[in-house]
């Protein structure tokens, strides 16, 4: 066959690939560039060849990070990597990119090859789904908190006092910043205050702010938070931590929208709105006596009750998947994702801090985690010894660090069958993980569903 031959040959080939294709040789000029290649760039292929690679991409990781460069120097293939190129009309089009080694039959290294692959449908499926997903930064597919993302948009609309409950890191600020930023008040300022940080005389001189010749140390005036957020939202983070004392000038800020400042001897008028957060039970409080009751009927205008991360599992993969873009962009790293068998115990965990006490994982994971994919021994120690145990005691299993990977995802998932009465749509839900893989899981691990008897109605399995 003779070489022009073969180069046709070769032509046709690449041609009917629906991935964009191109070679380089060793001086890194672009040696062959196939119609998907054209189609993605915009470039003719006449005016591709002969060029650097560098001159007809532009792309994000051309000047520093060559992933077709890598290739060359250490001989090892890049797979699927997500890049930014720009086409001809000066678009950034999302690619996938993956690379090889050209060789010689005697296996000298005359070039590269790299592939890729148009991302920007994919792309805008992300951006609709992520929108859907998402509001304000809160991410969450959880019936209830999209419940709550309609109630905000209401609630944003009026100037009405708001009380958000919920756990400690639940994602209380977040919010309250969305509440802010919806708002007639967006405009103006959101200044924050946690009440259970600073003892009662700071706090006090903090929220008011005081006069000069107030105190002994004051030389000069200074604000307070409420003259801060003039025109804005005050934000106080665990109010049930306010004093009793504090607590009447507060009522009176909610009452008559006016407060004098430590040492000043005429009131000031407050143009805010106070979106207030707890996580205690006011109402308990109240009974007490350690929380005034009027207080809490003026603040208790619109409560909005967070749900805890445990009550919304679903949303742990999408927010995994931030998180690590999150540390990915802080870090320079180019961590993918999870390993298969983290996730089921991600997906099991409690979750006693919430959702900071995932992004506490995830960030852990990737200091730890040097690049591909986090596994099991990237995860904190105290996420293993931690015992489970299954609803049917007769069959009680207890998870030990020293079982194998399969072991403990067999572990896992039956414990998760019979939380959810071996309903494989439920437990595929909490698992974060599509109904039909669970039943290959199933099948792989050997774990066999009850037989029913009725609607109910299930025999143990041993």
């Amino acid at each position: 066959m003779s070489s022009r031959t073969h180069e046709k040959q070769t032509e046709i080939i690449l041609d009917s690939i629906a991935d964009g294709v191109f070679t380089v040789d060793a001086q890194w000029r672009i040696t062959s560039f196939n119609r998907s290649a054209e189609k993605v760039t915009g470039i003719p292929r006449e005016e591709a060849l002969g060029r650097h690679c560098w001159d007809v991409f532009r792309a994000s990781i051309c000047e520093s990070e060559c992933s077709l460069r890598r290739t060359m120097e250490t001989g090892r293939p890049v797979l699927n990597q997500t890049i930014f190129i720009v086409n001809s009309a000066g678009d950034r089009i999302p690619v996938s990119i993956s690379t090889a080694l050209l060789r010689e039959e005697d296996g000298q290294v005359i070039g590269g090859v790299e592939s890729f692959r148009d991302l920007s449908v994919v792309e805008e499926l992300r951006k609709e789904l992520k929108g859907r997903q998402s509001f304000f930064d809160i991410i969450s597919k959880n019936k209830e908190m999209q419940r709550l993302f309609g109630v905000l948009e209401q609630v944003s609309e009026s100037d009405a006092t708001v009380l958000l409950v919920g756990e400690s890191g639940t994602g209380k600020e977040l919010f309250a910043k969305a509440i802010h930023s919806l708002s007639s008040r967006r405009n103006g300022p959101m200044i924050a205050l946690n009440c259970a940080a600073l003892p009662d005389s700071l706090l006090e001189s903090e929220l008011f702010g005081y006069e000069a010749g107030a105190f002994t140390d004051a030389k000069k005036d200074k604000p307070g938070r409420l003259a801060l957020a003039e025109g804005g939202t005050l934000f106080l983070d665990e109010i049930g931590d306010v004093s009793p004392a504090l607590q009447v000038r507060l009522l009176r800020v909610l009452q008559e929208k006016t407060y004098e400042p430590l040492g000043a001897i005429t009131s000031r008028r407050a143009d805010v709105r106070i979106v207030a957060a707890t996580n205690r039970e006011l109402e308990e409080l109240v009974r007490e006596g350690r929380f005034r009751q009027d207080l809490y009927y003026r603040i208790n205008v619109v409560k909005l009750r967070l749900p805890p991360l445990r009550s919304r599992k679903e949303d742990i993969p999408l927010l995994v998947d931030f998180f690590i873009k999150k540390f990915n962009r802080l870090s320079g790293k180019e961590i993918q994702g999870l390993s298969p068998e983290v996730l089921p115990i991600l997906m099991a965990h409690h979750f006693p801090g919430n959702i900071r006490e995932l992004e506490n994982i995830i960030e852990y994971a990737t200091v730890v985690c040097k690049s591909g994919l986090i596994g099991l021994e990237h995860l904190p120690e105290y996420l293993f010894p931690r015992k489970w145990r299954a609803r049917d005691t007769a069959s009680q299993k207890t998870f030990d660090p020293d079982m194998s990977l399969e072991d403990m995802e067999r572990s896992f998932i039956l414990t998760a069958l019979r939380e959810k009465n071996w309903s494989r749509k439920e437990t595929a839900l909490r698992l974060g993980m599509h109904p039909s893989t669970l039943w290959r899981k199933m099948n792989k691990l050997k774990i066999d569903a009850p037989r029913q008897r009725g609607k109910r109605d299930f025999l143990k399995v041993e």
